[in-house]
């Protein structure tokens, strides 16, 4: 039966507009992306095979090009689309931080910095460089390592800092295990760039791991 035939109430696109995105499962949000099925099976019913394929949908959310493309009902332009709609959702969290303090938005970070490193396969490293009133002035990964590890060069973070004429930064790294906890050498990194920034009169104001989960605060565990 296609979705058409189903009962207004039921119907993925009807109950979103009347209930709001948040009501829906993952599949009715995949099948509304996906707008139509393939033969015998419905957008909803392709969406929960989909799912059942990758397991999860941040899985097929962050799978590549080839992994993508050789799915049912999947293709170039439905990885262009997908592509696109996630990098308008990094942007759109992006403005939200750089209008705001990021003291004052906790969430907002958490939720942004998420966005930009969780999806990565190897550990990276990035800052975001913040304005005395600890508004965002931008965002850069400094720093890219393999699949445990990352090597880290205070001299390199000094240097962008001062190219941003930046007064604290926030540090951020992702662990591909999924695993948020801090490592030693995690926070033997920390304490040698809170050193080296000390004495250009910038402060460190956190350092956040993005695993699985929401990202970890090395500074709301007392470590910075």
């Amino acid at each position: 039966m296609s979705i058409r035939d189903w009962p207004a109430a039921e119907r993925p696109r009807e109950r979103l507009l009347e209930q709001g995105a948040i009501s829906l499962s993952d599949a009715e949000l995949l099948a509304i992306f996906l707008r139509t099925g393939v033969a015998g099976k419905s957008a909803v019913d392709l969406a929960r095979h989909l799912l059942q394929r990758f397991g999860s949908l941040r899985r097929l959310l962050e799978a590549d090009q080839l992994t993508f493309t050789r799915q049912l009902g999947l293709g170039p332009a439905k990885y262009a689309l997908l592509q696109a709609v996630l990098e308008m959702a990094r942007r759109h969290l992006a403005e939200k931080l750089h209008r705001q303090s990021a003291l004052e938005s906790p969430l907002v970070v958490r939720d942004y910095l998420k966005s930009m490193l969780r999806h990565e396969p190897h550990e990276v490293f990035g800052c975001l460089f913040l304005d005395t009133k600890h508004r965002v002035l931008a965002f850069e990964v400094l720093f890219q390592g393999s699949i445990d590890s990352t090597t880290v060069y205070p001299r390199q973070v000094i240097k962008r800092t001062l190219a941003h004429n930046a007064a604290a930064v926030i540090l951020c790294h992702n662990h591909p295990s999924g695993i948020s906890e801090p490592s030693p050498a995690d926070r033997v990194v920390t304490r040698r760039l809170q050193e080296a920034l000390e004495l250009i009169d910038v402060r460190v104001l956190d350092h956040f791991i993005v695993g699985e989960g929401d990202p970890l605060s090395m500074a709301e565990y007392g470590w910075i």
